[in-house]
């Protein structure tokens, strides 16, 4: 494991650490250095020189580098695997998914370095454009400050590094403190690859690091994963610059009664307890038509009473740890809020840990009141609230009352039925017939309302990583030359 942290390619080892934790057993299992406000207004100099240094490069020889890293990763995706659940918790499946997602996510970047383009503008468009040619070109902006949770801080880490480095840019990461670790493999993996390595700084730290990254006047964009409430902190303190938010969500799955009922509970179980609900897009609410409620109860409160719950390192563990012991307990004191305003506790609710109470049995509450905090605000944790609904328009307000706008997903045979959701749920994505946890990683990806700002997928994230730049050439210029 590596504990020093990267400052403009060079190691760099401090004596003041942070601990990285095991959920799931709460052991410490690595130390590494923290990073001060001193060394980004450091990384940020460095980055100037960098930025020159990388947007020099063709876009192939970009290209180049970054496939180059993808083929490195490949290689080393056990060992990045492996670290994910000590660092996260999440189970060694998920683990050896999300490294697969950061390989694409990578190759997906590597391809857009070389489609980074402009577009011709009709000038003569315009009644004063007569004699005029126009057009744009995208160059990079220089430097992009990014900063990372602990739930993905590989996949999250490259879906900002990887794109802004095929721009050309230099960039600074924050990953989370809790999860340092697969980001900074990650700078070994892209040093090695050719990297110019000015270009490149990955500084684990508290909140004044991401404070000096986010309000400096040099960076040009910030990238920000994570809470609605930091999110908000970001926006107040980074100035004039491009802020790219992807927050946070409270997202639903609709059961129509003509819905394939299977699906949806498989869906359910899927995007409700992987990574011990602990994702952006996990399944939180679900409206089901009364019609098929208590059937819909009974098949999800099966199909949940079959996960294992526990050790993520054993292959057929199915839930793991949640991030750490005062999450569960927030999250059971929401449970029991609602249980008191008259909802049912159908399965799971409480903690099952090893050596710590980290690890939160699998959740079913029905019948939730839509004033709690387990129905209104973001859990992040293995519980799936599952409530009736008789008409469409029901639905839809229901999934709409909520300050968040991510993704949902809806079950129907009918198109008509489904055109009437889409154009009825406030949100960045409605998924047909699946749950609202798929992405594809280079799908525009980001939310509506609080669940943030902008667009992450290589493509869609070069738009906030480039500058356009407009070029026009008056054509009458020789034969009216300026005397």
């Amino acid at each position: 494991m590596r504990t020093e942290f990267l400052l403009g390619g060079e190691w760099v080892c401090k004596e003041e650490k942070l601990p990285v934790i095991y959920p799931y057993t709460g052991e410490k299992i690595a130390e590494v250095s923290r990073a001060t406000q001193e060394e980004v207004y450091k990384a940020i100099e460095i980055a100037k020189e960098g930025f020159k240094e990388i947007s020099s490069l063709t876009s192939y020889e970009r290209y180049q580098i970054l496939m180059k890293a993808a083929h490195i990763l490949m290689r080393r995706s056990e060992e990045f695997a492996k670290t994910l659940v000590l660092e996260v918790g999440k189970t060694i499946r998920e683990a050896r998914t999300e490294v697969q997602r950061a390989i694409q996510t990578l190759i997906f970047s590597a391809e857009e370095a070389k489609r980074i383009g402009g577009e011709v503008i009709p000038m003569d468009a315009h009644p004063n454009g007569k004699g005029k040619v126009g057009f744009y070109v995208r160059e990079p902006v220089g430097i992009v400050s990014a900063i990372t949770p602990f739930n993905f801080p590989l996949n999250l880490s490259m879906h900002k590094i990887a794109p802004a480095l095929a721009c050309g840019n230099g960039v600074i990461l924050k990953p989370s403190e809790r999860t340092p670790l697969t980001p900074l493999m990650l700078g070994e993996v892209l040093l090695e690859a050719g990297i110019p390595p000015k270009a490149l700084s990955i500084l684990p730290g508290y909140g004044d690091v991401g404070k000096a990254m986010t309000n400096h006047p040099d960076v040009r964009v910030v990238s920000f994963t994570g809470s609605k409430k930091i999110g908000e902190i970001i926006t107040r303190q980074s100035g004039i610059k491009k802020i790219v938010l992807e927050l946070g969500s409270n997202s639903a799955i609709v059961l129509h009664k003509d819905g394939d009922l299977k699906k949806a509970v498989q869906k359910t179980l899927l995007g409700g307890f992987a990574i011990a609900g602990q994702v952006c897009i996990s399944v939180q609410r679900v409206f089901v038509h009364e019609e098929l409620f208590e059937e819909y109860l009974q098949e999800l409160e099966k199909a949940v009473s079959g996960l294992k719950v526990g050790d993520p390192m054993q292959e057929d563990t199915d839930v793991g740890p949640m991030i750490s012991p005062s999450e569960v307990e927030r999250v059971q004191e929401w449970i029991d809020e609602a249980l008191k305003e008259g909802a049912k506790l159908v399965a799971g609710g409480v903690s099952c840990g090893d050596k710590v109470s980290s690890v939160l049995t699998p959740t079913i509450v029905s019948l939730v009141p839509p004033n709690t905090r387990l129905f209104k605000e973001e859990a992040f944790a293995p519980v799936v609230v599952v409530n009736p609904y008789r008409e469409v328009e029901e639905a839809i307000r229901l999934v709409n009352d909520s300050e968040y706008g991510l993704q949902v997903g809806v079950f129907t045979r009918d198109i008509s039925i489904a055109w009437e959701f889409i154009r009825g749920i406030k949100a960045g994505g409605v998924l047909i017939n699946e749950g609202p946890n798929f992405r594809a990683d280079h799908m525009p990806y980001g939310g509506v309302k609080y669940s943030g700002i902008g667009r992450e997928g290589p493509r869609f994230a070069v738009e906030d990583y480039t500058e356009i730049k407009m070029v026009i050439f008056d054509l009458d210029y020789p034969k009216n030359p300026i005397l």
